[in-house]
């Protein structure tokens, strides 16, 4: 028995399939050599294949597979072009036409110059052809056609030598181009910034398979990066304390490869880091310089865009606001009143307020007084060639639909308002209109992504912040909403009478209640729109399923949710989205077409969840849609399978390359549905996900019911969140903002009125409060020294 690998060499005599988005392609060779046991004259390949091209011929290594559809056929592991071998071999390809330019006499004298391993020291460095004198224009030509012909392929080569997939390797061509491998052999920790889904592990295992030592400071400056962005790209922080930076980054180097590495190796790394611009540094806290800069960039920006905005005279808002009033028979309360006209009188403006406050009564308020002001027709028809001046924006899909519904006004995404085309914050934004702008649901907005609205607009627009400071923060890092109520160098009001009293909706109270701290008395009672199922762990997914089984004759799928904090275990989303959609959209028969992603199946009717932003194809993040087609692989013209999902009237087309985009929608995390309400909310809790269970999280979920909320699980993890205050992200952004601009007194953002229940309140620096961010300790004291204050007592802070 020899160990010698399988192998096939042969002529591509034609390409089947080629995947557009990899470098994956099944190909019909002509066999001229191989050390299988195989009769026929020609095998069908399969792998990870750059430019290859037909007639040309190849050498492939890897193993006789059986396709359980199409039969046996060979899965390559590897593979290289046959190039010619030969002194003469070589002469006469490099005089071919391939090379225009080259005649044989040329050829000869490369030949000549550089051996028969001319190709392959030509295309490591082109410089060798230096003696030889060529023309200009002929070198280039050379050099250019020979890494056209070969030097994709010695990429994908050397690539799949390292282990990569198709899709990686991809990844890492389009990045770096016929430069990939140097990038790689000269510090294959640049993959972990640059390629997204290649970790520390991953590159410390290339690294040492190029036997780069353990403590080479490459290697320690890759984990204190990989270590900075789990710590803010993960956790939602903006820095990382020094210390802790240190330790992280020593047990993920000692967990990778069980050598001891000291403090002072992983010191040194950060400061070679700061000298090369890659890391930013204030005090004790380190800072990936991205969300150094964005956070500058907001404080920066919000202060140029407060400024030189066109303030109406108090006549003309109090006019514009009784014709209002009269137009849509409301009377706004002096809170409501009190917000608009701080709005109008605003170049930005932040709403804030929990459920049945009446954000959106006054958001309506202030695009009606906007446009009675400056005398706008809210008929989008007659802005035939001009943008309409009253922009509304939401961080998703869903959240936009709502705004669209209460104030019969187009909305869109910010990724769709701003043009960004792809996933991504980092391309340049189109600009803005001026007019008047308003964002909702601001909590869910990231540092990036509020750094890149900014940046859109421009002095003289009209800028309106609303949200629920009280519900999660974003996804990615920071927590600006939150942050620049904190700051307070912005007008801003806070709803917190509730005026949907009327309905007796017990949601709203329940809501308020967990904001609160505490659940009510008769929180497990039966109510007209709320009810408690008790139940154990090991039975909890099982009842989630019969009450949707009922839930669902009647409600419609879209309008009924399962929300749940952890996608593992027992009562988790992934367990119950395999058994709600056998319960609610079950197989009918064998003949039903179904088709099957990893540990997920997919079939028509299906509920899909969107996982990322898609502008191209108009679809967003959150966005929830149906399958309402199949297409096998067989009857697709790209020959793979194929989903078609219809998100509210925007039909795509997804093949399987893209089905890690989206997901069954059964159940889904708190997190994917913010900026969505539900008429039917259920929400199973239980201790197994207690490391994850806070009040912010608690209250988000609540408030995504409408009309009815059915909690179920165990009672003492619903206690344990609604006592567990969720830890302020560690941000800058507040002492950004009040390093340029200046705080103004909060209380002149407030209602006075004595019947509504926005009482002035009184701030008092306390040591909590410190602790917690919520109140900048150097705040007023920008110019003072310590020895101002030698011979002066200490003020103990008091209230009135």
């Amino acid at each position: 028995m020899t160990d010698e690998p399988q192998s096939v060499t042969g002529r591509v005599k034609s390409i089947f399939f080629q995947s557009p988005t990899s470098f994956f392609k099944i190909l019909l060779i002509t066999i001229t050599k191989t050390n299988l046991t195989w009769l026929e004259p020609e095998i069908v390949v399969t792998g990870s294949f750059g430019d290859v091209k037909e007639d040309e011929t190849y050498h492939f290594v890897g193993k006789l597979v059986t396709h359980p559809k199409y039969g046996q056929q060979f899965a390559a592991d590897n593979y290289q072009v046959e190039k010619p071998s030969g002194k003469a071999g070589l002469i006469g390809y490099l005089s071919s036409e391939k090379f225009p330019g080259i005649g044989k006499k040329t050829a000869e004298r490369i030949v000549d110059e550089l051996g028969v391993n001319a190709i392959d020291k030509i295309l490591k460095d082109p410089s060798v052809l230096t003696p030889l004198k060529l023309k200009p224009d002929r070198q280039k030509t050379l050099v250019d056609n020979l890494k056209a012909n070969l030097g994709m392929e010695q990429v994908i080569i050397g690539l799949n030598d390292f282990g990569f997939t198709a899709n990686m390797a991809a990844k890492i061509y389009a990045l770096y181009d016929t430069d990939a491998l140097d990038v790689i052999q000269e510090n294959p920790y640049r993959l972990i910034a640059d390629v997204d889904g290649i970790g520390f592990k991953r590159a410390d295992a290339i690294a040492a398979h190029m036997n780069i030592a353990p403590d080479a400071p490459i290697r320690i400056q890759g984990a204190v990066m990989e270590t900075l962005t789990n710590q803010t790209e993960g956790e939602g922080d903006t820095y990382v304390e020094l210390p802790e930076l240190l330790d992280a980054t020593i047990g993920m180097l000692e967990g990778a490869r069980n050598v001891e590495i000291t403090p002072d190796d992983v010191a040194d790394a950060v400061v070679a880091l700061r000298k090369s611009n890659k890391i930013m540094s204030e005090d004790k806290r380190i800072y990936p310089k991205r969300l150094y800069d964005a956070e500058f960039e907001i404080a920066n920006r919000l202060k140029q865009l407060d400024q030189d905005v066109e303030k109406p005279s108090d006549k003309a808002i109090q006019k514009a606001l009784k014709d209002v009033q009269k137009a849509a028979d409301i009377t706004y309360d002096d809170t409501q009143r009190h917000a608009i006209v701080t709005a109008m009188q605003s170049g930005i403006f932040a709403l804030t307020g929990g459920p049945g406050t009446g954000k959106t009564t006054v958001v309506n308020g202030i695009v009606r007084t906007y446009a009675e002001i400056n005398a706008l027709s809210l008929d989008i028809n007659t802005y035939k060639d001009e943008p309409f001046p009253i922009m509304l924006a939401a961080p998703t899909g869903r959240a936009a639909k709502r705004m669209t519904e209460t104030t019969g006004l187009p909305a869109s995404t910010i990724h769709r308002l701003l043009g960004l085309t792809i996933d991504s914050d980092e391309y340049e934004p189109k600009e803005l209109p001026d007019g008047l702008l308003i964002v909702d649901e601001m909590s869910m907005v990231d540092t990036y992504l509020f750094r890149t609205l900014l940046m859109s607009l421009h002095p003289g627009i009209r800028l309106i912040l609303v949200g629920d400071k009280d519900q999660l923060p974003s996804v990615g890092p920071g927590q600006v909403f939150a942050d620049l109520l904190r700051a307070r160098c912005l007008p801003a009001q806070e709803l917190t009478h509730i005026h949907r009293q009327d309905s007796q909706s017990s949601i709203i109270d329940l809501a308020h209640a967990i904001n609160m701290g505490q659940l009510p008395a008769d929180w497990q009672q039966q109510k007209a729109d709320r009810s408690f199922i008790l139940c154990p762990p090991n039975q909890l997914a099982a009842v989630v399923g019969q009450v949707v089984a009922k839930a669902a004759q009647k409600f419609d799928l879209n309008d009924m949710q399962v929300l749940a904090p952890m996608y593992r275990g027992a009562g988790g989303i992934d367990q119950l989205n395999a058994l709600l959609q056998n319960i609610v959209n079950p197989k009918k028969s064998d003949r039903s077409k179904e088709v099957s992603f990893g540990e997920r199946t997919y079939r028509i009717g299906d509920k899909i969840l969107q996982l990322v932003n898609n502008p191209e194809q108009q679809v967003f993040n959150g966005e929830i849609g149906r399958v309402i087609g199949i297409t096998p692989a067989k009857e697709a013209e790209s020959k793979t399978d194929e989903l078609i999902i219809d998100f509210d009237s925007t039909e795509i087309t997804y093949t399987r390359s893209d089905f890690a985009k989206f997901t069954l929608a059964y159940a889904t995390s708190i997190h994917k549905a913010q900026g969505s309400e539900f008429d039917l909310v259920i929400l199973p809790l239980t201790l197994a996900s207690k490391r994850m269970l806070r009040r912010n999280l608690l209250y988000t979920a609540v408030t995504r019911a409408s009309q009815s909320l059915v909690l179920m699980g165990d009672p003492r993890a619903f206690e344990l969140a609604v006592q567990a205050v969720a830890d302020n992200r560690k941000t800058s952004l507040v002492a950004r903002l009040q390093a340029v601009m200046t705080p103004i007194d909060t209380n002149d953002s407030l209602s006075d009125n004595e019947d509504s229940d926005n009482e002035p309140k009184v701030f008092v620096l306390t040591e909590a409060l410190i602790q917690s961010q919520t109140i900048d300790p150097m705040i007023g004291m920008a110019n003072v020294k310590p020895m101002d204050f030698a011979t002066v007592d200490p003020v103990i802070p008091h209230k009135e």
